[in-house]
This record gives structure tokens, C-alpha cells and sequence, in this order.
């Protein structure tokens, strides 16, 4: 028989336990035993999120006009990720959902811009490396755009297979900082010539990394250019709750200029309530997601996310460091959060099966087969916990074949 809605309610004190109860399987990503999913800056980031999210959890988004509050801050949040990706004077944006939702509607504004500036008429179609991110299938989908991934070069966008192929029908080319397989970044500097070269609207997805490279590189990191410094670029996608630590669901999606911000807004008059305009594919849009983004960057600050990405890249070195004395093989030079590393003596579907039996939730990449981890500042404190159980892990696994993972990725 299936659940149903009980007739009679539960004191809250119940309900919380069978909550309580029904977690107690979940990964206990507090304890740093998740590389995957959550960003575990701490528990002093935690509190933030939660007691900003309850203060405005019951507000609503889309009356700016209700909530003047929300609009100040989603502006205040929209201009501080501007200014950390070198946005140009006249440079636009607006907070959405998360990185499936940046995506579609930067992707819905380069349809447009087509259509209705460039007059392309007939099938449209867009170009990305083979390791840009299934978001932009799923926003193709929607729209009846065709995906045209081509082949990397040392696990990066090439841009001459790109060029290749592009026509007159490419509303967009893509490039990440970083790609989620391989937490590499895309020579960003090269799409860039060649979007300004064939006119072409180049979008960098930095959901991962558009919180986290800024501020590598002010620690000394060496990261390329990526962002609107490079003039070819026309829009990014960064994650306020990956790497700058807000709450769920957050992310921002940045325009050059307003002018190409205004095809991604939405705008309906013919209906009985009047004209309705909403700045992304969402109407109701919750107000503890902005709030509690604008409390985390004005709480941690430059020095803050200086602070805990310095945590996220030491963490980084030390693993990296780790699984190559252990045998492994890194993909390429991580410079940012995310490592990828395989080996080919041991099936490393298999290492992943054993870590799960020490309570580590991580993921792993197909081509190749490898091990995967997204890290945050909890990891530094448990990076050699974490290379003792690859120990064990792969000694268990020798001889073993593991499934294929499920290597997705929510956005």
C-alpha cells in the first residue's frame, strides 16, 4: 500500500525524530566523508546559511517591489561576482536556481540573440568540448538546438576542432573553468579569439569554478585567464553554493552587457493579471537562496574565501601528492578543487565500491576510469584519512571489477 497524508498530524517533535531517523544512512558529509554534492566550509558557514535562509524563507523573489529588500541584496550579490570575474562597466546579471538553470537561460539568450539580431533562421545548433557539462544537452533539449560536442586535446577544449565545427547556425561555443570530469580549465584566452574571429557568442561555464579560481589566484595561484577579461567572452554561469559556500539552490548568471542580458528575461502580457516579466525561467523565486547568499559573502568576505580556499587548495596538494606516490596517474594539472586520478593495474570502479564501505561517498569519471573528488576546507582536516582508506581500498580491489559509477553530476 502507499504512503498517504496522515488524517491526523504529528506533534513536530515526532516528526523531527523520524526525520533524525530516516538521515542516519545518509553520508556524514560533517565528517568530511563527502566529495560530492556538498561544500563543507565549516560549521561557522553553516550556521550563517541556516539562520539567514529562516529569516527570509517565507519571502518571495519575484515581488521586487514586495521585497525590496530581496532585490538590494540579489543586486549587491549579482555586482560582488561582476566584480571578482572583471565584468566591464555596463556588465549584467541575476541570480537563479542553481547551474542547470544559468545554463538554460544564458543558452535561451544566445538563441535569441540569433534570431532576432543575427536573423538566423532554420535549425540552430551549438559546439562544446566532450567535457563541458550535460546541462547544456538538457538546455538544447528544451530549445531543439543541436549539440555538437567535439573531441579533446589533453582532456581540454580544442579550439581547432571546435572551429571545425561551427557555421553559420552556432548560436554558442562553451568553454569551462573548470570541467567538471577533470577540474581542468579550458584554454579560455584561445575561444576567446576565436568567438571575436568569427563572431561567435563564447560562454564559460565556471559554475565550479567562479567562486573559488578569483581567489586562488589572489593566494598566488597560477590560474589563465578565464572570465570577461577575455574579450570574446559574452556570458558566464558561477555557483553561489559550490564554491562560494551559500546555501541551496543559488548560482549567477552574468551577461557582457545589458543588452544581452535582456533576451534571457521573460515577458507576458496577453492574460487576464496583466504583464508578468521574470529575469529567469522561475517565478517564485525563493528569498532565503538570496538572502542567505548575500549574509555569506558579506560574512566571509575577500579574506574569508581567501581563508577557506587556501584550505580547499592545500587539501588538493596533499591528496595530489598522495595518490601519485600511491601509483596513480592525475589527469592533467588541477589547479582549483577538483582532482581526478585513475591507474590501470586496479579497476578503480572497484577502489570506489571499497572507499563506500569506509563511508566515503566521492564520484569517479568513465573515459577514463578514474576516481574523482570536488574537495572543500573539511578535507584538509581528514586528507590523510582519506589517503589511508585509498590504501586499503586499493589493495581490497586488486583482482576485483567494479560497475560502471553513476559519474552524473546535479546542478
Amino acid at each position: 500500500m502507499s504512503e498517504t497524508l496522515p488524517g491526523k498530524g504529528a506533534p513536530w517533535a515526532d516528526t523531527r525524530a523520524r526525520m533524525l531517523e530516516m538521515a542516519a544512512g545518509d553520508v556524514k558529509w560533517r565528517d568530511g566523508k563527502a566529495a560530492v554534492y556538498v561544500f563543507n566550509a565549516g560549521e561557522d558557514v553553516e550556521q550563517v546559511q541556516k539562520e539567514a535562509y529562516a529569516m527570509f524563507a517565507s519571502e518571495n523573489g519575484l515581488g521586487p517591489a514586495a521585497f525590496p529588500s530581496l532585490a538590494r541584496m540579489e543586486r549587491e550579490v549579482v555586482a560582488n561576482g561582476l566584480a571578482l570575474l572583471h565584468g566591464p562597466e555596463g556588465a549584467a546579471g541575476a541570480m537563479t536556481s542553481g547551474g542547470t538553470d544559468s545554463i538554460l537561460m544564458a543558452v535561451k539568450a544566445a538563441r535569441d540573440f540569433a534570431r532576432k539580431v543575427r536573423g538566423v533562421q532554420g535549425p540552430l545548433n551549438l559546439v562544446l568540448p566532450r567535457s563541458a557539462h550535460p546541462a547544456f544537452d538538457k538546455a538544447c533539449l528544451v530549445m531543439e538546438i543541436e549539440v555538437r560536442r567535439t573531441p579533446l586535446k589533453e582532456f581540454l577544449a580544442d579550439p581547432q576542432a571546435m572551429e571545425a565545427a561551427v557555421d553559420d547556425a552556432t548560436i554558442m561555443i562553451v568553454g569551462s573553468a573548470p570541467c567538471f570530469p577533470f577540474g581542468l580549465i579550458d584554454p579560455i584566452a584561445a575561444l576567446g579569439d576565436l568567438a571575436e574571429r568569427r563572431d561567435l557568442w563564447l560562454h564559460v561555464d565556471a559554475c565550479v569554478g567562479g567562486y573559488i579560481a578569483p581567489f586562488v589566484r589572489m593566494n598566488g595561484g597560477d590560474v589563465p585567464p578565464f572570465d570577461f577579461e577575455v574579450p570574446g567572452v559574452r556570458s558566464m554561469s558561477a555557483d553561489l553554493h559550490k564554491y562560494g559556500y551559500c546555501a541551496k539552490g543559488a548560482s549567477t548568471v552574468f551577461f557582457r552587457s545589458e543588452d544581452l542580458k535582456k533576451h534571457m528575461i521573460f515577458e507576458v502580457g496577453d492574460w487576464p493579471a496583466g504583464r508578468m516579466t521574470t529575469p529567469t525561467l522561475a517565478g517564485t523565486r525563493p528569498g532565503g537562496a538570496i538572502a542567505a547568499a548575500w549574509a555569506i559573502m558579506n560574512t566571509l568576505g575577500v579574506n574569508g574565501y581567501r581563508e577557506k580556499h587556501g584550505q580547499v587548495t592545500a587539501a588538493r596538494e596533499i591528496i595530489e601528492a598522495g595518490v601519485k606516490a600511491r601509483g596513480f596517474t592525475v589527469i592533467g594539472s588541477p589547479q582549483l578543487g577538483i582532482l581526478a586520478f585513475t591507474r590501470d593495474d586496479v579497476d578503480c570502479m572497484a577502489i570506489l565500491g571499497k572507499l563506500y564501505e569506509r563511508g566515503w561517498v566521492t564520484s569517479a569519471t568513465s573515459q577514463p576510469r578514474g576516481l574523482h573528488l570536488m574537495l572543500s576546507p573539511v578535507h584538509l582536516s581528514v586528507a590523510q584519512q582519506y589517503l589511508d582508506d585509498l590504501d586499503w581500498a586499493t589493495q581490497a580491489a586488486r583482482g576485483q571489477t567494479g560497475a560502471a559509477a553513476n559519474v552524473g553530476y546535479a546542478r
